[in-house]
């Protein structure tokens, strides 16, 4: 009777929530619809674990790790704590070291997403070749076996001396194995396929997703211990699994390039040791990964026939700017309801910059198809876009073909005025690094010292940008 009991008292305490796969709002109960984000049908159940347990298993770790993350209880104040600069260490490729912040850092977590066949798993065994020949590494597939991930090192010609491998799904193997090498550095490839055995949901569901990812924070947190975590995208290009998973991780970058180009961009989406959409630049070929040091040459490889609608325009990635070719199409519209379509360009601001245009710059495109591309495959997610897009739509509506030796930037306001970008001197020098000789930017922005063969001319509104642009 006692038995039965206990029994009851323990299934009692065991409490289950509802996470939305989406949001991660959670709920107490089951329902059709997400409150907080309006998807239908993303709620899944979680297992709740109990205060008490978590409090007895914290109580009982090795006292060797004290100091680390989580195991701290006394309070200081804030000008007590130590200031000592982060240990870093270099992954072996500089354009992969600039996302992360400067390097990878201890007991740090990193989440790597990107869609099927974009190259995380070689630019991760290519980083952990490398670390291996000078601290631990421990490589742990949960996808793929072992002779295919050797066969992939041996087709890239890498070293595969010193790198510890481990074909494993269930976490808890997984850190015993890690007790035991103690590595420096650790991949998990990748969270959606592991487990934990104290879950009774399927691996891959917000329950083992979330629970895995945490358990792995933690270890990492408390032996210092660099971890890589391999997530998978979904159709739009989001990271699987509950968004909680992207806020127990200090760095979530994207491995991003379309499957006709042999480009990738690494794109920093959260970083609590460095800047934030941090761009690396990677080409893909026979023999791995490889590096591009000067991002803006091959964005900028432009025909030798100048067309109309092609401008270039400067936009800042991270830390550094970055020269990108923007392209417009205006055509007239063969139905009612024009079209506007963009790629790599918020579909939403053209649509305001359209208006603007026909506001304060006195052309009207209600009736034409407007088509805008950034080559490349770059997402510009800044405003020192706008005037560059605007000049590119009037080249294109009135078949003029712009300068090729020109370069435009400015943020555009409802009123019609050319607002200030950051950053702008900086953005000048690297035009005119690369052959430009003149830059249509907003006043505000215009450099004290001239530079030398560049023209900078600096305007307030819109009307005197598509005079000085057009004559």
């Amino acid at each position: 009777m006692k038995s039965i009991t206990t029994q009851r008292q323990k299934m009692a305490k065991a409490k289950t929530a509802f996470v939305c796969n989406e949001c991660g709002a959670d709920y107490a109960k089951w329902q059709g619809q997400c409150q907080a984000c309006g998807a239908w049908n993303t709620l899944q159940e979680i297992r709740l674990t109990s205060t008490k347990t978590s409090a007895r298993v914290a109580a009982t770790q090795d006292p060797r790790r004290q100091g680390y993350a989580g195991a701290t209880t006394s309070v200081k104040d804030l000008s007590e704590v130590d200031l000592g600069d982060v240990p870093r260490f270099s992954s072996g490729a500089s354009e992969f070291d600039r996302v992360l912040g400067g390097g990878l850092v201890p007991g740090g977590v990193v989440l790597i997403g990107g869609h099927p066949g974009a190259g995380k798993s070689t630019l991760l065994l290519q980083t952990m070749c490398w670390l291996a020949q000078q601290q631990g590494a421990l490589y742990v597939t949960g996808e793929e076996s072992l002779q295919q991930v050797a066969m992939r090192a041996q087709r890239l010609g890498l070293p595969t001396q010193n790198l510890k491998m481990l074909s494993e799904t269930n976490v808890e193997s997984i850190l015993n194995v890690a007790e035991q090498v103690k590595p420096k550095i650790m991949v998990i490839d990748s969270i959606q396929v592991m487990h934990l055995d104290g879950i009774e949901s399927a691996p891959g569901s917000v329950s083992q997703v979330r629970e895995s990812a945490a358990v792995l924070t933690r270890f990492a947190k408390q032996t210092q211990t660099a971890v890589l975590l391999v997530g998978h995208v979904t159709k739009d290009g989001s990271l699987a699994g509950p968004k909680v998973l992207e806020h127990m991780v200090d760095c979530s970058v994207l491995l991003e390039g379309s499957e006709d180009s042999r480009f990738r961009t690494l794109r920093g989406m959260k970083n609590r040791f460095g800047a934030i959409n941090e761009l690396g630049v990677f080409a893909m070929l026979e023999n791995g990964l490889k590096e591009v040091k000067n991002p803006s040459s091959i964005f900028l490889n432009r025909s030798k026939h100048p067309a109309a609608g092609s401008l270039v325009m400067v936009v800042w990635e991270g830390t550094r700017p970055l020269l990108v070719e923007l392209q417009a199409l205006v055509d007239e519209s063969a139905f009612g309801n024009p079209r506007r379509v963009t790629v790599g360009f918020d579909h939403n601001r053209l649509a305001m910059l359209l208006a603007v245009l026909h506001k304060h710059g006195g052309l009207h495109t209600s009736d034409q198809d407007v088509y805008l591309n950034v080559v490349g495959g770059v997402k510009v997610v800044e405003t020192s876009a706008d005037l560059a897009a605007i000049a590119a739509v009037v080249s294109s509506f009135r078949d003029q073909v712009l300068p090729h030796d020109l370069v435009v930037l400015g943020e555009v306001g409802l009123s019609g005025e050319i607002r200030p970008v950051p950053s702008g001197q900086e953005r000048i020098i690297e035009a005119a690094k690369h052959g430009f000789t003149k830059a249509i930017v907003p006043k505000t922005n215009c450099p004290k010292k001239l530079i030398n063969g560049m023209t900078v001319i600096g305007v307030e509104r819109l009307s005197e940008a598509l005079e000085a642009i057009f004559g």
